[in-house]
């Protein structure tokens, strides 16, 4: 399991990602798990992506202007719960 975004265009990619399909990566599953199942798949790696953004935000700001987001942005989507897109 991957634990953080390591490149620009990961983070990037996740803060665009419309999680009915799921990017293409060597990291990520071929298909996603319908149902329950994929539903909880969601949650977590919203929870995750959101965990990592707090965390770049806070040890490394200079990486969120970076991605093309603003220190706000992060803040609103760090802010989500894991239900929301």
């Amino acid at each position: 399991m991957k634990t953080m975004l390591t490149t620009v265009s990961e983070l990037y990619d996740a803060v665009q990602l419309d999680l009915r399909q799921p990017p293409a990566s060597a990291f990520s599953r071929p298909e996603r798990q319908s149902g329950l199942i994929g539903l909880i798949e969601t949650w977590f790696d919203r929870a995750r992506f959101r965990e990592e953004l707090a965390l770049m935000a806070r040890d490394t700001p200079e990486r969120i202007d970076d991605i093309g987001l603003t220190m706000e942005q992060a803040r609103t989507e760090i802010a989500k719960p894991f239900w929301r897109r």
